[in-house]
This record gives structure tokens, C-alpha cells and sequence, in this order.
């Protein structure tokens, strides 16, 4: 087989192997940092009507549409004339919201919308000059903020100021950094990914070899990915989907006892799921090709890794140490299935977690559920006390075209039920093009949201106006994306069960395509189940986050379905499993909603995989012509070499 002589090749050459895996982790790690730039960092693109009426907006006006805006908040003393103060309040933003800024408010509409219930309190809109959707955009946005609540403070000493928004909300939550006891979590979840790590595989090589392994396949990875984004839109994600799944391919290949089998079954692994990722690839939804572009280049770099790289590694250790450097546990013991009724309440578990994904409500967490406290928890605690709903911190933003009647639109949409206001400033037009603001009284990423979304568009589908802003990001999202997953996912499927079929006889090959499918349906239920109705209650779910999940946990399982039908150790499905979920939850512990529900969904699907593989020992389903009979795993390094020699040679 070619794999077997990959193999030697890789041996015999070990130095000249190691300088090229070398120079592919320092100078491919330079090369990937350097084009970071290249990768979308809107995390915005859906290719939907709404977000090509932000492109147009983002255009036309330099600002705003996608961009969130500042929501600046004011309560005045008791027996002050709200109406007065907010005449100041809006000359205080010309002054403070910068060049190029758009601001609404009462003093430039006249409506009340912009005044709160208790008669005290008014806020406003600030769309600030800078800022487009990407991460730089932001920031500016966030530096913008800070510098618009020390201005309104200066201007107006009477009253208490507030600025808030998204884009501050999570600000504050970065900042807030994680405390004492998730810095302790932190540490013991280090401590356990190493301590995992040791145990299985008994040795320094064992511990540092799949940690090789995964930086290399990273590196060459997202090279490969930032080659293909200078031809065709790749969204940032990509950074978060391509070290994990590295991270625990590379223990489950590690884990595997070196030999004709351990490479094939890297091989046929790598090609189902780089089969799965190309077919996501070549959907016409930004997201869907950014996963599937992500994962087939990790399956690419990873199998390559792993018939060339792992055997130098293992050939270059024996010649130094036979006996001090054991790289997996010796011998196999027999692999023991798991009881039957552990095994049944485990795939139930799993089922009714799927089935909780279908209920899943995807968009940007509810403003509540970003930050405990800060500056901009206050200004949102501020508006709820003024009985102003928290839907203002997510307008929509109407382009009225050419000819068309600005305040006629504005007087349609303001009819449209859950819209608390809907006004066309005088100063928002460019080139005969108008801007109205809508401001719902609900967020989008609720279902009240949404519906109002879907109410306005359908009011203003006769007008030629477009629909845009940060409100309708995570509607066109649901449709542009998530309504392709019924076509995708059934494709992709397919895809991995034709590549598994022609090494595993067709039931294996069915049932590792399913126990994939399930693990990702698992780990977005589980998302769910511990964020939307959890004790968080973020209501829903960053819309991005069960895509890369998803994608991540179904080549995980391909992986391990491969490993295991190849004969290889039972225990290397719950290492991988334990290892992947402890590093992530290592470095995303903390107050950032957003991260956490990432890294959570990369533990449950890592888990989830584990728990599916679980139901049956990893001899079941061998095809007996994968390869010749398994012996016991020697007990050396040098010992293994040489069995992997006599094997070849068919000794």
C-alpha cells in the first residue's frame, strides 16, 4: 500500500521530515498571522437581503448597518423639562460623537419614542464616523464610546450619563476578566488536560508529539485557508474551528499503535471528512464555505502530519531511548464494551439533546445576558428603569432609494406591531438615497424580534426600500444559512458515507455517519439546553457558534469511527475526547458570553463523540480486509519500529 511506504519513506528520511514540518510550523505560523487580513471579520456575512442592505448603507454612508450603534442615556433632575434637556443633550452630541457621526434623537425627530416613561430620562442614537464590521471597526467603535460618555458628562453636569450599546456591553465583559474562581477552573482544567494526556500515553513524547501534531496541522491549515480567502469570501471563525479539531485528530492518531492500519486509518478518517467539507464548501452561503474550507484543509494538513511526521517521531525516539520514551500503553488490553444499559441511557441522552437543537434560537445573546456590571450595564440598567425596552440597542435601518418618500416609509413602518418608533432625520440622506431609523421594542434574537422583522420587511416589500442594520444580521442568518443546513448536512452525509464505504463494510460505515450526525446535533442541543434556557438565559445562541461546533464534532466522530474500525485502543476516543474538552474550556473560561458558549460547544461535541462511540467496543465492525491481524502493542518504541518494518516487508 502507498501509505506503508509513505511510511518508510518518512523513517528512513526522519531529519529531512522533521525540517520540513519545522519550517511549515515557524514560517507557516509568520505566513498565518500575517493573513489574518485576509479572512472576513464581519461575522456578519449571510449573503441575505439584509446584509446586502447594510453593504449598500456601509456604502453610501460610511457607517452604521451592521454596526450596532452607540445608545447614549440621560435622566435629568427631578422637575426638569425633558424636552429642553434633550435639546442640549443633542447639541452635546454634535459636539462629542466625532466627525462623520449620525445621531437621532427627540430633538431631532419630535418623537416621544425617545423619551422614557418615568418623564426624566431621554436617549439617542449615535452612529459613530468610524468603524466598519470587522474587529479594527469595532474597536474604534468601543474607543468612541469611551470618549462620547466623557464628553456628555462634561456638557451636562446636571444630569446623570450613561452609553451603552452592544458593542460596550461586550467590551465591558473583556474587560471585567474572569474571576478568582474561574481562574482556579482554569487552571485545574490545564492541569487535567496535561494530567490526561500523561496518563494515556505514559511519557514526555506521548505528551508533546499530538501537541506537535495539532500546531503543525493548525499552521498548515490556516495558510492553506488564507490562500483560498484571496480568491473567495472566508469568515474569521475559521481561527477557533481549525486548532480544535487539529487538537483531538492529533490524539486520536497519536493513540494509535504505529502500522499499516494506523495509517490507513488516518487516511480513510481524513477522507470522509475532507469529502463532508468540500461538499459544505460548495454551497453558496459564506458561512457554510468557511467551516467547509476550514475542515477539509485541517483533514488535508492532518493526514499529511500523520504519515509523515508521526512515524519520524516515533523512529527518531527509539533510536535516542527505547525504554524511557513510551508513547502508548502497552499492551492493548482488550477493549470491553460499555453495559448495555449504560450504553442505552447514554444514546438516549444524546437523542433527546438532538432533538433539543430543533428548538434552538440562533443570534447575538440578549443584551442582559452579556455583562454583570460596568458602564454600560448601567446605562442599560438605566433604560430599563425608565420603562424604555431593551430593542433600542438593535434599530433596523431602511434605505429609502432614489424618489422615494422617506417619511412615508417612516409613517408604514411605524404601524408595523412591536416598532416603538420609526422617524427619516432630515440630515440621513446622500445622493437622493434616505435613511429611516426603526427601532423595535424587542432584540431581534428573540421571537417577538423576529417577528417584527419579518412584519416590517413584508410592510415595505411594494416601497423598493431595503431593510438593514445590526437588527436583522441574525434574522438573514436563520434564512440565509441555516436554511441550506437540510440540503447541506443530508449532502455532506453522503459525501463521508461513500468514502467510508469503500473501506468499511456498509453497516460501519452507516453507523459512524450517523453516530457524527448525532454528536453534532448533541453538542447544538446542548448549547440549548445550558445557554438559551440555561441558567444564563441568553435567550439565544451566537448564530455562528453551533456551525463550527457542529462541523467540528462530526469530523472529530468520522476520526474516531475510522480509528476504531482499524482495531485501534478503546481508550483513545475518551482521551482525545477528555483532552480537546479540557484545553478549550482552559482558555475560554471568563464573563465573555460570547467565547463560552464556544468553547462549551466544542466540550459538548467533543463529549457527545465520545459518548456515541462509546456504545460500541472499538473492534466492532473491523472489515477484516483493513488489514493483517493485529498483534499486542510491543512494549518499546524500538520494539514497534520494528514490527512496523516487519509488516511492511509482510514478515
Amino acid at each position: 500500500m502507498w501509505t506503508e511506504r509513505v511510511g518508510a519513506a518518512a523513517v528512513r528520511h526522519r531529519v529531512a521530515v522533521g525540517v520540513v514540518w519545522l519550517l511549515v510550523l515557524l514560517l507557516g505560523g509568520a505566513a498565518a498571522v500575517l493573513g489574518l487580513g485576509r479572512l472576513d471579520q464581519s461575522f456578519t456575512a449571510s449573503g441575505g437581503a439584509g446584509h446586502r442592505a447594510n453593504l449598500a448603507v456601509q456604502e453610501r454612508y460610511g457607517n452604521g448597518a451592521a454596526v450596532a450603534p452607540l445608545v447614549a442615556v440621560v435622566t435629568w433632575p427631578a422637575g426638569t423639562d425633558v424636552r429642553t434637556g434633550d435639546t442640549r443633550l443633542a447639541d452635546a452630541l454634535d459636539r462629542g460623537a466625532g466627525p462623520g457621526a449620525r445621531t437621532v434623537s427627540y430633538a431631532t425627530t419630535g418623537d416621544e419614542g425617545f423619551l422614557g416613561a418615568d418623564g426624566r430620562t431621554a436617549y439617542a442614537l449615535v452612529y459613530p464616523g468610524v468603524g466598519e464590521p470587522d474587529l479594527a471597526g469595532l474597536a474604534a467603535v468601543e474607543e468612541t464610546a469611551v470618549g462620547l460618555r466623557a464628553e456628555l458628562r462634561a456638557a451636562l453636569p446636571g444630569a446623570r450619563v450613561e452609553v451603552t450599546g452592544v458593542l460596550p456591553l461586550q467590551h465591558d465583559s473583556a474587560l471585567a476578566g474572569p474571576g478568582p474562581a474561574a481562574l482556579a477552573a482554569k487552571a485545574a482544567c490545564a492541569l487535567g488536560f496535561v494530567l490526561v494526556l500523561v496518563l494515556a500515553f505514559r511519557s514526555p513524547l506521548g505528551v508533546l508529539a499530538p501537541l506537535l501534531l495539532a500546531a503543525v496541522t493548525s499552521v498548515g491549515a490556516l495558510v492553506l485557508v488564507e490562500a483560498v480567502a484571496g480568491f473567495t469570501e472566508i469568515g474569521f471563525v475559521v481561527v477557533y474551528l481549525v486548532p480544535v479539531t487539529a487538537l483531538v485528530v492529533a490524539v486520536h492518531r497519536w493513540a494509535q499503535p504505529p502500522g499499516p492500519a494506523a495509517a490507513r486509518s488516518a487516511v480513510t478518517g481524513g477522507a470522509a471528512g475532507a469529502a463532508a467539507c468540500a461538499v459544505l464548501a460548495l454551497f453558496p452561503a459564506a458561512f457554510l464555505r468557511s467551516v467547509g474550507v476550514a475542515g477539509l484543509a485541517v483533514c488535508a494538513v492532518g493526514t499529511a502530519a500523520a504519515l509523515t511526521l508521526a512515524p519520524a517521531l516515533r523512529s527518531a525516539a527509539a533510536l535516542r531511548s527505547a525504554a524511557a520514551l513510551r508513547s502508548a500503553p502497552a499492551p492493548v488490553r482488550k477493549t470491553r464494551t460499555v453495559p448495555a444499559p449504560l450504553a442505552a441511557a447514554g444514546l438516549v441522552l444524546l437523542v433527546l439533546l438532538a432533538g433539543a437543537a430543533t428548538q434552538l434560537r440562533v443570534g447575538n445573546p440578549e443584551a442582559r445576558a452579556l455583562v454583570a456590571g460596568g458602564p454600560a450595564r448601567d446605562g442599560l440598567d438605566r433604560l430599563a428603569a425608565a420603562g424604555v425596552p431593551s430593542g433600542v440597542l438593535n434599530p433596523l435601518e431602511v434605505l429609502v432609494p432614489r424618489g422615494g418618500d422617506a417619511a412615508a416609509v417612516a409613517a408604514r413602518a411605524a404601524r408595523v406591531p412591536g416598532v416603538l418608533l420609526a422617524a427619516a432625520p432630515a440630515d440621513w440622506r446622500r445622493a437622493g438615497d434616505a435613511l429611516v431609523v426603526v427601532v423595535p421594542e424587542e432584540e431581534p434574537m428573540t421571537a417577538a424580534g423576529a417577528a417584527t422583522v419579518t412584519a416590517l420587511r413584508s410592510a415595505l416589500g411594494d416601497s423598493g426600500a431595503l431593510v438593514g442594520g445590526s437588527g436583522v444580521v441574525d434574522r438573514d442568518l436563520v434564512d440565509g444559512v441555516y436554511g441550506l443546513l437540510p440540503f447541506a448536512v443530508p449532502s455532506a452525509a453522503l459525501a463521508a458515507f461513500a468514502v467510508l464505504a469503500r473501506r468499511l463494510r456498509p453497516g460501519p460505515a452507516a453507523r459512524a455517519v450517523l453516530g457524527g450526525l448525532l454528536a453534532a446535533g448533541a453538542s447544538a442541543g446542548a448549547l440549548m439546553v445550558l445557554w438559551q434556557e440555561g441558567p444564563a438565559r441568553t435567550g439565544a445562541v451566537t448564530g455562528w457558534v453551533p456551525l463550527v461546533v457542529g462541523a467540528f464534532a462530526f469530523c472529530v466522530s468520522l476520526e474516531r469511527s475510522a480509528a476504531s474500525a482499524a482495531g485501534g485502543p478503546g481508550w483513545a476516543g475518551p482521551v482525545a475526547a477528555g483532552a480537546g474538552a479540557l484545553a478549550v474550556l482552559a482558555v475560554g473560561i471568563g464573563p465573555q458570553v460570547e467565547l463560552a458558549l464556544l468553547v462549551s460547544g466544542f466540550a459538548a461535541g467533543a463529549l457527545a463523540d465520545a459518548s456515541a462511540g462509546a456504545r460500541t467496543g472499538a473492534s466492532r465492525g473491523v472489515h477484516q480486509d483493513w488489514s493483517r491481524p493485529r498483534r499486542s502493542l510491543p512494549s518499546s518504541i524500538d520494539d514497534r519500529d520494528h514490527e512496523f518494518d516487519r509488516s511492511r516487508h509482510g514478515r
